[in-house]
């Protein structure tokens, strides 16, 4: 039997937090939504920190830590390391405390993450193309200049700070049951499940906590079954805000004890989650941002009595989300590319197109080659990229191609 003191922080600290940290960071929408709601089951809320100032809710555990650090250690700067939102929510930090603030970013970090940072007054230093270069590195600058290096997560006031979120959410639903969560290295949850079962327990009711994580990046369903932060070999994903080889060690203390259950999710239903989100809600999400929704359509969570879940950032570029509304197109069945083998003769182009036309599906990209490897002498292949309506309409195209007597195969 062990003695050692619990890593939740109390209540207590956390309401004080918020009062400070209302000094920075904004009451964000409570939306809802009549779709989603339908899907889960039960009546949903949308938690907007995809609205808040730097983009997401970092800003609230950076300066709840930075608030605290004594005139000398400000005087020493700060340094963090990050992909995007925590450098954002660092940089503002210390630009609101007066603080030197140095942040280590990937080379391959967004540009507008990477603008945002530079222009809350932060230096900016490119080092690698994983966090785990920047963190390094950001370590090896903190040890060789004294400056104070600010963690993204695994830290007592940065998971305090996370947990004022909780605060609002019971704030603007009173009556919630069921909180869903995004999950990197664990600071967001830990503080939100903190606050929200505290004051659930004095109120003599429960709430339940679920987290989501990214499948190709999921540390903490391996861990909770061994018992210990385990590190994982992460595969890319497009959720990278959320991305982590293993828990952080106070984290993980404090999920194990109050977080009830942990998901995961793919990119593909990331994707379809993201422009759900854009198309219903009419909500710019990023990826780690909407991994919550993802659990949601996906029917992995369902029928939780009055769910809120937490949309963690807004921060994607333009450019990513092109990509990711291309692949949650494809994922929902509403972008079909095909490969048809034609006999290379005059008309069959347009016996395709006739074809596809009187199936009421758009043509987006042709290309039309005799080049092919594996192609017969007197073939072409044809690949084609369709518009279509979801799965029903995606069928009905095929069929009307296979009637006619071609064999399309779907890439």
């Amino acid at each position: 039997m062990t003695n050692e003191p619990s890593a939740i922080p109390e209540l207590a600290e956390i309401e004080d937090a918020r009062k400070i940290v209302s000094a920075v960071a904004q009451l964000t929408p409570m939306d809802s939504s009549r779709y989603l709601s339908n899907v889960l089951g039960s009546e949903l809320f949308l938690k907007c920190e995809n609205l808040q100032r730097t983009g997401s809710y970092k800003i609230r555990g950076a300066y709840n830590r930075m608030v605290r650090l004594s005139p000398e250690e400000r005087s020493r700067g700060v340094v963090a390391a990050s992909a995007g939102n925590h450098a954002q929510g660092v940089a503002l930090a210390a630009k609101e405390l007066g603080i030197k603030a140095t942040i280590f970013m990937p080379v391959g970090a967004a540009l507008p993450k990477l603008q945002a940072t530079k222009d809350y007054g932060a230096e900016v230093v490119l080092r690698g193309h994983n966090i785990t270069e920047p963190l390094r590195a950001a370590a090896e600058f903190a040890e060789q200049t004294g400056a104070i290096f600010i963690p993204p997560f695994d830290h007592h006031d940065v998971i305090v700070g996370q947990g004022t979120l909780g605060l609002e959410i019971l704030d603007q639903v009173p009556d919630v049951e069921t909180v869903i969560v995004p999950i990197g290295g664990g600071g967001l949850i830990a503080g939100v499940a903190s606050a929200l079962k505290q004051k659930a327990a004095l109120e003599g009711r429960k709430i339940r906590v679920i987290g989501v994580q990214a499948e190709n990046s999921a540390p903490y369903p391996l861990s909770l079954s061994a018992g210990e932060p385990v590190e994982i070999r992460m595969r890319p994903t497009i959720a990278d805000g959320i991305a982590v080889a293993k828990p952080g060690n106070l984290n993980f203390q404090i999920i194990r004890e109050l977080v009830d259950e942990i998901v995961t999710v793919s990119d593909d239903e990331t994707a379809q989650a993201l422009l759900i989100l854009l198309e219903r809600a009419k909500l710019v999400v990023e990826p780690a941002g909407a991994v919550s929704v993802a659990a949601i359509i996906t029917g992995k969570i369902r029928n939780t009595g009055k769910t809120v879940a937490i949309l963690s950032g807004g921060n994607i570029d333009p450019q990513v989300m092109e990509k990711v509304i291309a692949l949650g197109l494809s994922a929902s069945d509403r972008y079909l590319r095909l490969t048809i083998k034609l006999p290379d003769r005059p008309g069959q182009l347009a016996r395709i197109a006739e074809l596809v036309s009187d199936a009421n599906a758009n043509v987006i990209e042709v290309s039309h080659t005799r080049n092919s490897r594996g192609a017969l002498l007197g073939d072409v292949e044809l690949e084609i990229s369709l518009e279509t309506r979801g799965p029903d309409h995606v069928q009905a195209v095929l069929e009307r191609l296979r009637a006619a007597d071609y064999d399309p195969q779907v890439q």
